[in-house]
């Protein structure tokens, strides 16, 4: 298995988060995954992937970060799908706390993440249990994912892509699940993605104190 951490390559505090998480989660070998960035003109690359734009256009998120946010787990989905391996993935701000098994027996894509905002649910059950805790992915920032079901989250997404955590919903996904008690947090202090209408229910929000917007 591939452990890969989605890293904004020319933002110093991305590196130094994604090399936090690389130390917690060095059992892995997890190394860098460069992220696609507004720089990277996501429109276009939407348009070559055959995606559609129109979940994007909402309050939260500015428009093209949340965009390219998505085409960075999309790539490794694509890898996944292209090595026929399953990929760890994590974002930069994710960190280990807890043991995080080698082997975890899931249906095809299992999210490790403590939820990272808004309310959610406790799940019933230890080790891998059935998405409970959101109806969707309660912050992508850590996952597992085996190819088959990397080419359904591909296929899928053309049809209606949206932002990432959004998008890994029960509704289009009947194989997600979690696993509990949750290995990993998200330790954020900083977003290149959403405006403040979207940090308000982040968890490390604290009314914006020591939380920056990154444009």
């Amino acid at each position: 298995m591939k452990s890969f951490v989605i890293t904004i390559m020319d933002n110093p505090r991305s590196v130094a988060s994604a090399e936090r998480c690389i130390k917690s989660t060095k059992e892995f070998g997890t190394v860098m995954s460069p992220a696609i960035t507004p720089k990277d003109n996501p429109h276009k690359i939407f348009e070559e992937e055959g995606l559609p734009v129109e979940n994007f256009v909402e309050k939260y998120s500015y428009l093209e970060s949340c965009m390219s946010a998505f085409l960075s787990h999309y790539n490794l989905w694509k890898f996944s799908v292209s090595k026929k391996q399953e990929v760890q993935i994590f974002e930069h701000d994710a960190v280990a706390v807890s043991h995080l098994p080698e082997f975890i027996s899931h249906k095809g894509c299992i999210s490790l993440g403590q939820p990272s905002y808004g309310k959610f649910n406790y799940p019933e059950g230890l080790g891998p249990v059935d998405l409970m805790s959101k109806q969707y992915f309660p912050g992508a920032h850590a996952y597992r994912v085996k190819p088959i079901a990397a080419r359904a989250l591909i296929e899928q997404a053309k049809i209606d892509a949206g932002p990432t955590d959004i998008f890994l919903h029960n509704d289009r996904f009947p194989f997600l699940e979690e696993y509990y008690p949750w290995p990993v947090v998200a330790k954020d202090s900083f977003t290149t993605i959403q405006k403040e209408e979207g940090c308000l229910a982040k968890h490390n929000w604290r009314g914006g104190e020591r939380y920056e917007i990154i444009r």
